[in-house]
């Protein structure tokens, strides 16, 4: 925004460069902005943010994409952004990985530096590292990803050599350290990972609504589409996407031989398996599909892609009343406020 804060040299009163400079603000605010990018991508390496709803399976679809794309010859780094820890672990086989966070505090009691090779492991052609997080109550999982950031710039973040950088977000954290790539500019484009239920259709349009308001601020990021996982095929995420202006990038059926090879830290995205293709054809799309300026829908735009029954729709809101909080009839009495006539 280049409009710049108004001073009492240019002559007019106070309030009246208060007007003015709000007049100006709403002016600028209600201008269209630019249309985002939706052509090929230009930057040799493609980061990525995919969000969604805690448990929807971000960590298990970024796992077995990642897998796919190293396989496919592609140079990926999977940047895990959960307090959780937990993005690696399917691609490390249950095996936990030390964060970014732990490390670092470690080396710095010992005077010591981070080095990537104390924070960034490897498997079958993937590069992967965790930010990690504070413990319970013992402080802020979005300044922990901004510090994690921080340290991965030291180590030269902006000059490593990938084609393909994947950054697993939660979306329903809404403190600022979460929305990182999409309020700096970080990353090129934004995948959300949803299911057919309403909490993760709201956190995909949370997500959509935060990528269009940093667009109004003048940010590039775009949404490239939709990754819809446990798939029971009722249509409600397709719906949404539809509405949204997205794309569906892959339906991942809700399927017991998938679940069950999850559960044991088993990859299925492997060339010539039973679930390859899909994955061959979601890294597909994933490089291809351009960045798109979403159409995030309104709350009740959002539960009319849902049946009646399902969000409470038929529900009537009745006011409560005194009597309902008191438990008993309450007298009505004039005020003691003196009021003066006007002179």
């Amino acid at each position: 925004m280049s409009t710049n804060v108004p001073n009492k040299t240019n002559g007019a009163a106070p309030q009246e460069q208060t007007i003015q400079f709000t007049k100006r603000l709403r002016e600028e605010a209600s201008q269209e902005p630019v249309k985002v990018h939706t052509g090929e991508v230009t930057k040799e390496t493609q980061i990525i943010a995919i969000y969604g709803k805690g448990g929807i399976g971000k960590s298990f679809t970024l796992a077995n994409l990642s897998y796919m794309m190293a396989q496919q010859g592609k140079k990926v780094l999977l940047i895990g952004c959960d307090p959780k820890s937990d993005t690696t672990s399917l691609l490390f086989g249950g095996k936990a990985c030390p964060t970014i966070i732990e490390t670092s505090s470690k080396k710095k009691l010992a005077g010591e530096a981070v080095s990537i090779g104390d924070v960034c492991f490897k498997r079958d052609g993937v590069y992967a590292m965790e930010l990690g997080g504070p413990e319970v109550g013992r402080g802020c999982g979005g300044r922990g990803i901004i510090h994690g950031f921080e340290t991965l710039e030291k180590l030269g973040f902006h000059e490593w050599g990938f084609d393909y950088v994947l950054l697993d977000f939660l979306g329903d954290v809404v403190c600022g350290g979460f929305g990182l790539p999409i309020a700096r500019d970080m990353c090129q484009k934004v995948i959300v990972v949803a299911s057919n239920d309403l909490q993760s259709l709201y956190v995909a349009n949370n997500v959509c609504s935060a990528v269009e308001y940093f667009r109004k601020l003048g940010g590039n990021v775009g949404v490239a589409g939709m990754v819809i996982n446990k798939d029971d095929g009722t249509g409600e995420a397709a719906k949404f996407a539809e509405h949204a202006g997205i794309p569906v990038l892959s339906a991942i059926p809700a399927d017991d031989d998938i679940r069950r090879k999850s559960a044991s830290y088993e990859i299925i995205g492997r060339p010539g398996t039973q679930w390859g293709p899909l994955f061959e054809s979601l890294a597909q799309n994933v490089g291809d599909a351009p960045p798109m300026r979403p159409k995030p829908l309104t709350q009740d735009e959002l539960l009319s892609l849902f049946s009646a029954d399902s969000v409470g729709r038929n529900v009537v809101l009745e006011p409560a009343t005194e009597f309902d909080m008191r438990g008993a009839t309450v007298i009505n009495k004039p005020t003691l406020e003196v009021i003066y006539d006007e002179v």
